[in-house]
């Protein structure tokens, strides 16, 4: 009953708020100055696990409302409320019998704190956007988009910051990005948490001696800093560098410099992250801190061929023997070369992995079909050796079918399709903990959005 009526109460604030912005825009309609917008998303995702391990479902409905009003041409504010409900096709509180584990990707759905919590909303999005000429700066609740912080929205609620950001763009070989942030709102979550408590509401692994990780309301950081240069000081070299400096946690620099050959159609691409410490690592004792080693390295390189409506790349990393790469899962997706749908890089050391991905777009009279296929393969160190497997991942081959539908007619409406399976190789021990969710696995996602 008590939570019949807090759902009760959301639908009838949500509602509320609809209502004020639709007669706030008639009002403004005859000045142009208000726009409402939004999508709605329904999300059906499944796992299906070797053998006896249980399989996990989930089917998620909602979206985001938007409102965006001018007071200039170059001064707008805008706010977004983002929702999802859990249409309860299984109950996702109950575990595997065996390992005691409970799902890793449908929960993602839902509210990962609560997942008896049926419905989220979350004022994701509220904040003023100032663009004069060649800047554009944004302040309050925001998107952030950058190669390790961004939205990672491949769920319902995407991960969101709080705070300043930057952009200078003097000419189009230039761009400039400056953010502050000290506040995120991790994926999957209903609120902004401070940027040290915002690490550990997602899996936190082990530490390098194998106890498990107790970070997670325990790191101390107050703010992030960013700095992002996009160049092109010449037309056949592109440069990427960004900075990221966690306050008290670490320091992480990236560095992507990418040549284009034979007419543009062909680029070389490197790319070099390093991490340092930053103070304690988010906390002075060991077993509490969340950055524990003292560097990372990781190393890359692509070669990307491009053809009519086709790309074909290969991508390597290596992620250099020592400490592990760590960065917080809550705040975006790494974009490593190497890094497929459904899995991640961030937690290893000593790690290789190699991707081959092939993207084709198909035109039909009014449609179009963009796929995406990916085929990777990770040589993992052993998932006994915490110091350089964060999450216990043994070896695995992964490949990706990704489909985007479209219809000239109904451009509103944007189906997706992903097909996932991983299977694990020669290091995966009899023990259905690092087999559950991890290998052997398919996963089958079929997303609606439509667009208004």
């Amino acid at each position: 009953m008590m939570l019949c009526n807090q759902i009760r109460t959301r639908a009838l604030l949500a509602v509320g708020l609809l209502l004020t912005v639709i007669s706030h825009t008639a009002a403004q309609d005859s000045l142009r100055k208000g726009m409402l917008s939004g999508e709605w998303r329904t999300y059906y995702q499944s796992t299906h696990n070797q053998g006896t391990l249980k399989d996990f479902y989930g089917l998620a409905t909602g979206g985001k409302l938007g409102f965006q009003y001018a007071f200039t041409p170059n001064l707008r504010a805008g706010t977004i409320l983002y929702t999802s409900v859990n249409l309860g096709i299984q109950d996702l509180t109950i575990p595997d019998a065996t390992t005691g584990k409970g799902s890793r990707y449908e929960k993602a759905l839902f509210d990962l704190q609560d997942l008896n919590d049926r419905w989220i909303v979350l004022p994701g999005e509220l904040y003023l956007h100032y663009t004069p000429d060649k800047h554009d700066l944004r302040v309050g609740r925001l998107k952030v988009e950058s190669p390790f912080i961004n939205p990672q929205d491949g769920r319902m609620i995407p991960t969101l910051g709080q705070g300043i950001w930057y952009q200078y763009r003097p000419s189009p070989e230039y761009t400039l990005q400056l953010g502050w942030l000290n506040a995120i709102a991790p994926r999957a979550t209903q609120r902004f948490y401070a940027i040290g408590e915002s690490i550990g509401q997602h899996s936190v692994g082990r530490n390098p001696d194998g106890s498990p990780s107790q970070y997670a309301g325990h790191t101390q950081s107050d703010y992030i800093m960013v700095a992002g240069l996009s160049m092109q000081p010449w037309r056949i070299l592109n440069l990427e560098l960004w900075d990221y400096f966690a306050q008290n946690i670490f320091h992480t620099l990236y560095l992507k410099p990418t040549l284009h050959l034979k007419n543009m159609n062909t680029a070389f691409s490197l790319e070099w992250l390093h991490q340092d410490r930053e103070g304690e690592g988010g906390n002075a004792v060991d077993s509490l801190r969340y950055f524990s080693g003292k560097h990372a390295n990781v190393l890359g390189v692509q070669l990307t061929q491009k053809l009519d409506h086709t790309a074909i790349s290969l991508g390597y990393d290596h992620v250099l023997k020592g400490d592990r790469f760590l960065f917080p899962r809550e705040w975006g997706r790494e974009s490593l070369f190497t890094v497929q749908k459904r899995e991640r890089t961030e937690g290893s050391a000593n790690n290789h992995a190699v991707v081959l991905t092939y993207e084709r777009l198909f035109s039909f009279k009014k449609q179009k079909l963009q796929t995406v296929t990916s085929l990777g393969h990770q040589w993992r160190p052993s998932v006994h050796h915490p110091a350089e497997n964060k999450y216990g991942i043994p070896d695995y081959t992964h490949i990706n079918l990704d489909l985007f539908y479209q219809h000239t007619h109904e451009s509103h409406l944007k189906p997706e399709m992903l097909l996932t399976y991983k299977w694990g190789h020669h290091n995966v021990p009899d023990d259905p903990g690092f087999v559950l969710n991890k290998v052997n696995m398919f996963q089958i996602n079929m997303i609606v959005n439509y667009h208004f």
